[in-house]
C-alpha cells in the first residue's frame, strides 16, 4: 500500500525536477532512443524481455505500435525453450494481448500423469513465470488451474530464502498477480529493481521510465486539482452535508483504468461520473425519504427540468446540477461523438432505478430472495454503468457497437457486477 502514496506525491523522483517543457523534450529523445532497440534485437527471448520491461516500467503505452508488431511476428515465429521462464513469459505476453495460446505449451514440463515435474521447483523465476502467466486463464484450462495451485505452494514455500529483489516480486504476485496488478503501482517497485543484473538493462529505459512517471504525475495531479475544485463547488452550491467525500477515491478509480495523457478527457468524465452516482446512492441510502426517493427517480428518469418542481428544494439543485454537468460531459465530445453522452445518461437512470428497489425494500423492512437480492445488487453495483462511461470520453475509438455491448445486460458484464458485488459486501460484512 506504501507505493500507492507515490502516485499523487509531487516529485516521485526529485531527480527529475524539471519543468513540463523539458520533461517532454527529454522523452522524445529517449523515446527515438528505446525505439531502436525493437530493431536491434534479433533473438526472440531478448525481444520478449524488452516487451515485458517496457511493460512493467510503464512505458509500454509510449511503443504500442511496436509492441503489436513484435508480438504479432513472436506468435507466429516457432518457438521450442526448455526454458520455464521464457515458455510462460511468452504465454503471458501474448494472452495479455489478445493472441490465443494454448496451455498445452506446458506440457513438457509435467510428467505424464499431468503432475508438474518437481524440478521445475529449482527454477523460482521461472515458477514465478508460470504463476503470472497461469492467472490468465479461461475456463475449463485444468493445467492452469493445477500450475496456479503448484507454483503458488512453492513460491510460499521459498519466498523466505530468495535474493531480496526477487522476493519481492514473488510477495507482490502472491498478493495480486502480475496480470491483474495497477500498472502505475508495479511501475514503481520495478523501477527501483531494474538495475545492471537485468539482462534486457538499459540506462535509456530506465531514464526514460522515470521522466515519464514525473510527466504523467504532472498532469494527474493538475487533473486532481481541477476535479477537488469542481466537487468543492458542487457541494457548496447543493449543499448536502450528508454525502461522503471520495473524489480522490473516485478520481484513483478513474485513473486506474487509463493513466495515459491522451486520456485525460475521459479520466474526467469517468471520476465526475462516479462522484454523481456516489451521491445519488448517498441520497437514496441514508437521507431521502421513501417519497422523496420515488419523486427523485421519477424526475431522473423523465429528464426535464420542468420536473423539479415536484421535488424538495434540497434535491432541486442536486437534480437541476446532474443535468448540467452530464450537459458539459456532452459539450466536452466532439460533434461526431456526442451521441455517446446519451448512453452515460441511460446508465445514470438506470442506477437510479436499482437504488430506488433497494430503498423500497429498506424502507418497507422487506427481506428480498437471495434471487431478488442478486438481481438488483449486482446491476446497483455500478459494473454495468462503469462499462459504458469508461467508453464515453474515448474519442473515435469507441464504436456504437462497443457502446451497445456494453449497456447491455450481457454475460460478461454481469460476471463482472457479480465479482464487484460479491467482493464489496465481503469488504462490508468485515467492516
Amino acid at each position: 500500500m506504501a507505493s500507492l502514496f507515490y502516485l499523487f506525491l509531487p516529485n516521485a523522483y526529485p531527480c527529475y525536477q524539471r519543468s513540463e517543457k523539458w520533461m517532454r523534450e527529454r522523452s522524445n529523445q529517449l523515446r527515438e532512443e528505446v525505439s531502436q532497440l525493437f530493431d536491434a534485437f534479433e533473438d526472440m527471448v531478448e525481444k520478449m524481455n524488452l516487451v515485458d520491461t517496457l511493460q512493467r516500467l510503464g512505458i509500454d503505452h509510449l511503443f504500442e505500435e511496436k509492441i503489436e508488431t513484435t508480438l504479432n511476428i513472436i506468435h507466429s515465429a516457432e518457438f521450442d525453450s526448455p526454458s520455464l521462464h521464457d515458455v510462460a513469459l511468452r504465454f503471458r505476453l501474448l494472452r495479455q494481448q489478445g493472441f490465443w495460446v494454448s496451455s498445452d505449451v506446458f506440457n513438457k514440463f509435467k510428467h505424464r500423469d499431468g503432475s508438474f515435474m518437481i524440478d521445475i521447483t529449482n527454477d523460482p523465476k521461472g515458477l514465478l513465470s508460470l504463476y503470472n502467466a497461469a492467472n490468465l486463464l479461461t475456463h475449463n484450462e485444468e493445467t492452469l488451474e493445477e500450475a496456479i495451485l503448484f507454483s503458488r505452494h512453492w513460491l510460499e514455500l521459498m519466498k523466505s530464502s530468495l535474493k531480496p529483489r526477487l522476493a519481492k516480486q514473488v510477495s507482490r504476485a502472491l498478493q495480486i498477480p502480475l496480470p491483474r496488478t495497477l500498472k502505475r503501482v508495479e511501475a514503481i517497485s520495478y523501477m527501483s529493481e531494474y538495475n545492471v543484473h537485468e539482462q534486457t538493462y538499459n540506462p535509456s529505459i530506465l531514464e526514460l521510465a522515470k521522466v515519464d512517471f514525473n510527466l504523467l504525475q504532472h498532469i494527474h495531479q493538475k487533473e486532481l486539482k481541477v476535479i477537488t475544485q469542481w466537487w468543492e463547488d458542487l457541494s457548496k452550491d447543493i449543499g448536502l452535508d450528508y454525502i461522503r467525500d471520495r473524489i480522490v477515491e473516485c478520481y484513483f478509480w478513474s485513473y486506474s483504468i487509463y493513466f495515459e495523457e491522451e486520456y485525460t478527457r475521459a479520466r474526467m468524465i469517468l471520476a465526475k461520473f462516479f462522484m454523481l452516482t456516489s451521491l445519488l446512492d448517498d441520497t437514496y441510502d441514508t437521507h431521502a425519504t421513501l417519497e422523496e426517493c420515488r419523486k427523485l427517480n421519477v424526475a431522473i428518469q423523465s429528464w426535464d427540468a420542468s420536473d423539479v418542481s415536484v421535488l424538495p428544494d434540497y434535491l432541486k439543485k442536486f437534480f437541476l446540477k446532474v443535468m448540467s454537468n452530464f450537459m458539459e460531459f456532452e459539450n466536452e465530445l466532439e460533434p461526431h461523438t456526442k451521441h455517446c453522452n446519451a448512453y452515460n445518461r441511460k446508465m445514470f437512470q438506470l442506477l437510479s432505478g436499482y437504488y430506488l428497489q433497494e430503498a423500497e425494500w429498506f424502507h418497507n423492512n422487506y427481506v428480498p430472495s437471495f434471487e431478488e437480492q442478486i438481481k438488483v445488487s449486482v446491476m446497483s453495483a455500478g459494473i454495468q454503468a462503469l462499462s459504458v462511461c469508461i467508453l464515453v470520453g474515448m474519442g473515435d475509438i469507441v464504436t456504437n457497437e462497443a457502446l451497445e455491448w456494453a449497456i447491455g445486460n450481457n454475460d460478461a458484464v454481469r460476471a463482472g457486477g457479480e465479482v464487484a458485488r460479491f467482493m464489496d459486501d465481503m469488504a462490508a460484512f468485515k467492516v
